[in-house]
């Protein structure tokens, strides 16, 4: 298992809404898989995963003008706690 499968949180407005609903999400590695993210967040945090996502954003090309160049693409977990439990992220 890779110990860095998990890179950072993702706290946009979008998914800080979703924490009331005991949903998380988690940038990770690319090559990461549902049940990995599962024990990863469930050791890191002492908490138990009801259900996880993944979801691919891939890179994309941005244009300003004559510049060009690419927006990269990453890897989004989104992961769903057992009824009545949270996670701290110690803001």
């Amino acid at each position: 298992m890779n110990p860095f499968l998990i890179k950072k949180p993702w706290q946009t407005e979008k998914a800080l809404s979703f924490t009331t609903e005991g949903k998380y999400v988690f940038i990770v590695q690319p090559n990461a898989t549902k049940p990995e993210v599962r024990k990863e967040v469930e050791r890191l945090y002492g908490v138990h995963v009801a259900q996880v996502n993944i979801v691919r954003r891939p890179p994309k090309q941005k244009r300003m003008g004559a510049l060009r160049g690419m927006q990269g693409g990453h890897k989004k977990a989104l992961v769903t706690l057992r009824k009545g439990e949270s996670i701290d992220f110690g803001k």
